[in-house]
């Protein structure tokens, strides 16, 4: 009689590899609702939901840099064209430079923030599918705290 050694809960198995491979690599195609299906499909993997609550937690702090940043673009635009209206003479109408740099801003936030998606999802998709337990900087500790586990999916020490 030949007992099998049953499989270790900390390394993934090839399908949870895949699935946290899927969690990073939706969020660009899919954005915030990729990683939110993945990590509510294998909630029981602990693998495949610290993968897909990692790139969520990414989603959610770029929807809320985006908020911030756009709030904080509106009332620079707007104090600029007050302040613009203000100091012009009648009848005479410049744009206001501001705004031409605010969309420029914009541009550059915009770029800079697909590229740090795209990198981190191509970089954290590939470690997920050799099966590394790889953290965002910041967010990965976050995402264990969040799930209760430790580092590399060990049990969860309260630090």
């Amino acid at each position: 009689m030949s007992t099998t050694p049953a499989p270790n809960p900390l390394v993934p198995t090839q399908d949870e590899k895949t699935m946290a491979l899927f969690a990073h690599l939706l969020q660009l195609i899919v954005g915030w609702i990729g990683p939110l299906v993945m990590f509510l499909i294998k909630r029981e993997s602990r693998f495949v939901s610290f993968h897909a609550l990692q790139a969520l937690l990414l989603q959610v702090a770029l929807v809320i840099g985006i908020m911030v940043f756009a709030m904080f673009g509106m009332l620079l635009t707007f104090l600029t064209v007050a302040s613009t209206a203000v100091h012009q003479p009648p009848g005479h109408v410049d744009p206001p430079v501001g705004i031409f740099l605010m969309i420029l801003l914009i541009w550059i936030v915009a770029i800079g923030s697909w590229i740090l998606v795209l990198v981190s999802a191509i970089v954290y998709g590939i470690k997920a599918s050799h099966g590394e337990w790889a953290e965002y900087p910041v967010l990965g500790r976050w995402a264990r705290k969040i799930l209760k586990i430790g580092p590399g999916g060990t049990a969860f020490t309260g630090s």
